[in-house]
C-alpha cells in the first residue's frame, strides 16, 4: 500500500481537452502560488498543443509562458508532454533540433519530461529520453495505452522494460481516449509493479465514464501517480476531479494527505476561469460518451463529429465516419489514436466518407506513414491500401529520424536573415513551426478573441444534400467541402482576385494555409502535378493541377490563409 501521489493537469491537458488549448497565461499566474502550496507531485503546464496554440492563436511566447510559471512555482516540479521525436509538433524532426529542444525546455522550466511516441517505437524515444537524462530531468517514459489484437499486457511489459533500461525514472500509461477498464487497469498495473522498479503513473481521460472506477483499481494494484484535474475543468474529455480523489482516497492506506481547503478556494477561482472561457466550452466534450468503447477515438475528436454533423443536417453520415475510424485504424496496423496518428486516421476516415472513395484522396501524412516515416506500426499495414497509396514504394526499415539532415543552423540563418530572432528559443519556434512561427516572430499574430457563450443552433431540414461539413481536430476547427471531379468554369476577377469562378481556376476543397507554391507564373505543368500545398487539419494536402496547361495567374503567397473553395490560380 502507497500514498498517492497527484499530477494537477489544470494548465495544459484539462484545458485542451475541454477549452481547445485556449487558456492565457494571464489567467494562470494568478493562482499558481496557491496551486504550488498544495503538494502535487508535479503541475503539467507545457507541451502537447500549448505551444502551437500559443504562437497561432493567442500571440503568446510558449517560452515566456514556462518562465513566468517557473518564478511563481517554487516548490513544485513543472511538468511537460513531449511526442518524442515529434517534440511538440505533427512531423519527426532532426536529432540537432531535438537536442537543443529539450536542453532549452529544461532551462526555461521543465523539471519533468513525459516522453512518449504515438506508435510505441522506443527508437522515436531514445534521444529526447538520453537529453533530458543528461540535463538531470525526472524522465517518466510513456506507454500509449490502446487495444486492439496486437496490444497485450505481454507486450505493454516488454516495452517497459525496455523503457526501463533506458534509466527513465517513472512510466506513464497514457489512456488518452478512457478505454482502460478496472480488471485491465489492474492487470497490468500490477504486473508493472512487479517486473518493473519504476513508479508507475496511470493518466486517463473521463471520456467512458469508467475512469474513476479504473484510478482506485490501479491504487489497489499499488500505482505511485495518478493525473487529475482540478473539478471545474475535470469530467468528460479531461480528467477525474482533483479534490473528488483526494476525498475517495481519505483515511485509506492509498491517502494523498492533500488540504480539501486549499484545493477549494483554487476550485473557486477555476470556477470564474471556466466562466470566463464558456463560450469555448463544448457541453458535448463535457459527457460522457461510451461510443468511445466501440470507436476509440480520443478526447473530444468523437463528439465533435457528432457535433459538427448534426450543426450541418448531416447526422445521417454519422454512423458512417464513427464505423470508418476503426477501419482505417486496422489498414494502419492498429496505432494507437494519440497525436499525431489521431489526426491522421481521424481526418482519412472523414474524407474516406465524404469523398466517396476511400483512400481517394490521402493526405502527405498517411503516405508517410505508411512509408514508415513515423515509425514502425503495432501490426502489419494493409497491404493493398498500401499499394493504392504509395504504389511499389518499398517502406523504410532504419529509425526515420536517422534520414533527416539537421536543420538548425539553417533555421537560425534563415531567421536572422528575416530579422525575427531575438534569441535562442525564437530559432526553435521557428523550425518547429516554419509556416506559422514567422507572423508571430514578426510581432504581426493578434490574439483571437474569446467567443461569447453560445445559444444553440436551429436545425431544418436541408433542401438538397450538404457538401459543406465544419471539422473540428484538437480544438481546432477546420472547412471541408466536397466537389466533384473536374474543374469551375468561371470568368469573373475583380482586381487581382477572382469573384467567381474562373475557367482553368484550381480551387481549395477545405480551409487552411498555403504552405509552399510549387510553381510560378508562365510555367507549364501536367494534369496532376502539385502545384500548391495546403497545410489544413495539421495535415500536408498537396493541391494538384485539374488539366494541363500553362500558370496564367497566381492569387496567392505562401502563408496565406484559404477558405474552402477558394481560387489558388488560373491554368489555361
Amino acid at each position: 500500500m502507497t500514498k498517492i501521489r497527484l499530477i494537477e493537469t489544470a494548465f495544459r491537458d484539462a484545458h485542451q481537452s475541454l477549452l481547445a488549448t485556449r487558456m492565457r497565461t494571464r489567467d494562470m499566474l494568478p493562482i499558481a502560488e496557491e496551486m504550488d502550496k498544495v503538494g502535487f507531485f508535479s503541475l503539467e503546464c507545457w507541451g502537447g498543443a500549448t505551444f502551437d496554440t500559443c504562437i497561432r492563436y493567442l500571440n503568446e511566447d510558449p517560452w515566456e509562458r514556462l518562465r513566468s510559471l517557473k518564478e511563481l512555482v517554487k516548490k513544485t516540479p513543472l511538468q511537460m508532454l513531449l511526442r518524442g521525436q515529434n517534440l511538440v509538433g505533427y512531423k519527426h524532426y532532426p536529432d540537432d533540433v531535438v537536442r537543443e529542444f529539450v536542453e532549452k525546455a529544461y532551462t526555461n522550466g521543465v523539471d519533468v519530461f513525459r516522453i512518449f511516441d504515438a506508435l510505441n517505437d522506443i527508437r522515436n524515444m531514445e534521444l529526447s529520453i538520453k537529453v533530458a537524462k543528461e540535463q538531470g530531468a525526472h524522465v517518466q517514459a510513456t506507454i500509449s495505452y490502446t487495444t486492439s489484437p496486437y496490444h497485450t499486457i505481454e507486450k505493454y511489459v516488454e516495452f517497459a522494460k525496455e523503457l526501463e533500461a533506458l534509466d527513465c525514472d517513472s512510466l506513464a500509461i497514457k489512456d488518452m481516449a478512457g478505454l482502460i477498464s478496472p480488471h485491465d487497469t489492474y492487470e497490468l498495473v500490477k504486473v508493472l509493479k512487479e517486473e518493473t522498479d519504476l513508479l508507475i503513473n496511470l493518466h486517463c481521460h473521463c471520456t467512458s465514464g469508467m475512469t474513476p472506477m479504473s484510478y482506485y483499481a490501479a491504487c489497489q494494484a499499488g500505482v505511485d501517480l495518478l493525473d487529475t484535474a482540478i473539478s471545474p475543468l475535470a469530467w468528460g474529455a479531461s480528467q477525474p476531479p482533483t479534490e473528488s480523489v483526494v476525498a475517495a482516497l481519505k483515511e485509506t492506506p492509498f491517502d494523498t494527505e492533500l488540504d480539501l481547503k486549499l484545493l477549494t478556494q483554487i476550485k473557486k477561482y477555476f470556477e470564474e476561469i471556466r466562466e470566463k472561457y464558456s463560450g469555448i466550452l463544448d457541453p458535448i466534450t463535457e459527457r460522457v460518451d461510451t461510443n468511445v468503447l466501440l470507436y476509440q477515438i480520443p478526447g473530444g475528436m468523437l463528439s465533435n463529429f457528432v457535433s459538427q454533423l448534426k450543426e450541418q443536417n448531416a447526422l445521417d453520415r454519422y454512423e458512417d465516419v464513427l464505423a470508418e475510424v476503426p477501419k482505417v485504424r486496422k489498414d494502419l496496423g492498429y496505432p494507437p489514436l494519440v497525436t499525431p496518428t489521431s489526426q491522421i486516421v481521424g481526418i482519412q476516415a472523414v474524407m474516406n466518407v465524404l469523398g466517396g472513395e476511400r483512400y481517394k484522396n490521402p493526405s502527405k501524412e498517411i503516405k508517410e506513414y505508411i512509408k514508415g516515416f513515423y515509425g514502425r506500426p503495432p501490426a502489419p499495414i494493409n497491404q493493398e491500401i498500401a499499394h493504392k497509396i504509395i504504389g511499389d514504394e518499398k517502406p523504410i526499415s532504419c529509425r526515420p529520424a536517422d534520414l533527416l539532415e539537421d536543420e538548425l543552423d539553417k533555421f537560425r540563418k534563415e531567421g536572422e536573415e528575416m530579422g525575427i530572432i531575438k534569441k535562442d528559443e525564437d530559432v526553435l519556434t521557428f523550425a518547429l513551426y516554419p509556416a506559422v512561427a514567422p507572423k508571430f516572430l514578426k510581432g504581426e499574430a493578434e490574439e483571437e478573441p474569446l467567443t461569447p457563450p453560445k445559444t444553440g443552433v436551429s436545425v431544418e431540414e436541408p433542401a438538397s444534400i450538404p457538401t459543406e461539413y465544419q471539422v473540428e481536430v484538437d480544438g481546432e476547427n477546420f472547412q471541408v467541402k466536397v466537389v466533384p471531379t473536374g474543374y469551375l468554369e468561371i470568368e469573373a476577377v475583380e482586381g487581382n482576385k477572382p469573384t467567381g469562378p474562373v475557367e482553368g481556376g484550381v480551387t481549395t476543397t477545405m480551409q487552411g494555409m498555403i504552405l509552399k507554391l510549387k510553381v510560378n507564373k508562365g510555367d507549364n505543368v501536367k494534369e496532376g502535378d502539385v502545384v500548391a500545398v495546403l497545410e489544413a487539419m495539421k495535415m500536408e494536402n498537396d493541391i494538384h493541377a485539374p488539366e494541363a496547361g500553362t500558370v496564367q495567374e497566381i492569387f496567392v503567397e505562401e502563408g496565406d490563409t484559404v477558405g474552402a473553395d477558394d481560387t489558388l490560380m488560373v491554368i489555361k
